[in-house]
């Protein structure tokens, strides 16, 4: 790799080609990923791509008046400490409205800052003047941005995607976390009890409380991977929603497994019972945030479910 300070004039001019045309490909892909659920941010993109597209053009008029057609290939991985983009985002689907504006966002602004702070340290004036120009190209880029987003992406526009933002987070996120979690809270009581009550024993009941919940995040993680692969009901890639479930259903379950670490019985026991009314207390509550639920509701289908299945674990190990 070379240093960004041992490039020609030449070179620099056709990096900046290069990135124009690179960032140009990166809005048309953002553009892409967005357009079925976000089609007035699409069109922002589609705008921002064709700028994009305005400048190489621009930059490599100028490029062959000074050098001619012959184009080195240089690109950002190419230089020593230039911008690398760490992320294929673009790649990514479905997209999420709110992480492709903030990516887009930082490659204006790490872009302007780069020219700048090699403008600063530029030895030769042609190369300085070219790299503040490129540096308020890139700030020209970010206006842009903010005027396509004020004429394109009205208020109206912006709350419809902004709902199916928060639908698409709920499908992907909330719905299988929460199903998750209440699998492995209420679904563990009852072996978990059982193994408490037959044995007295904390560490054969944190045993059959750990493979319960290890087991049964397995489980439901394969469930809900396996239940539908997103394209058609826009609940996202099957292994996230699959993780998702299978964590939260894991962690539902360690829960009141944990306390059964404690050696005494009773303390363990206690412990264990108030942590599963904390965990209820929780489902109901995401219940109301997110699913509308009204929380009283909630609180009182989770709890009658909880109490019966808490119960029968209590009653098959005292049997």
């Amino acid at each position: 790799m070379k240093k960004f300070s041992e490039l020609t004039e030449q070179e620099v001019l056709a990096l900046a080609i290069t990135n124009e045309e690179e960032d140009s490909r990166i809005y048309r892909g953002f553009a892409e990923g967005l357009r079925e659920a976000f089609p007035s941010s699409a069109k922002v993109f589609d705008e921002m791509a064709d700028e994009e597209v305005t400048h190489r053009t621009m930059l490599f008029d100028l490029y062959r008046k000074k050098f001619g057609e012959y184009l080195p290939l240089i690109r950002r991985q190419d230089v020593k400490g230039f911008i690398t983009h760490k992320s294929s985002l673009w790649l990514m689907r479905p997209l999420g409205l709110d992480e492709v504006r903030k990516f887009a966002e930082n490659m204006e602004y790490e872009a302007e800052r780069f020219y700048r702070k090699a403008a600063a340290t530029a030895r030769d004036a042609s190369v300085r003047q070219l790299l503040i120009e490129l540096a308020e190209a890139e700030a020209g880029h970010e206006s842009l941005a903010h005027k396509l987003t004020e004429t394109i992406l009205t208020k109206g526009a912006r709350a419809k995607e902004d709902e199916t933002a928060r639908r698409m987070f709920l499908l992907q996120y909330i719905q299988p976390g929460l199903v998750g979690l209440m699998d492995g809270s209420v679904s563990t009581l009852a072996p978990l009890f059982a193994a408490a009550f037959a044995t007295h024993s904390t560490w054969e009941t944190f045993l059959v409380g750990m493979a319960a919940s290890v087991g049964a995040g397995i489980s439901m993680g394969f469930a809900e991977a396996l239940s539908d692969d997103g394209s058609l009901t826009g609940r996202g890639t099957p292994w996230l929603r699959g993780a998702v479930s299978g964590i939260m259903t894991t962690l539902g379950g360690l829960g009141h497994t944990l306390p059964y670490l404690i050696p005494d019985f009773w303390v363990a026991t206690i412990l264990a019972i108030i942590v599963v009314a904390i965990e209820l207390a929780v489902i109901s509550w995401i219940r109301y945030r997110y699913m509308d639920t009204p929380f009283l509701q909630a609180a009182f289908q989770i709890m009658v479910g909880g109490t019966l299945v808490f119960i029968a674990g209590i009653l098959i190990g005292n049997s």
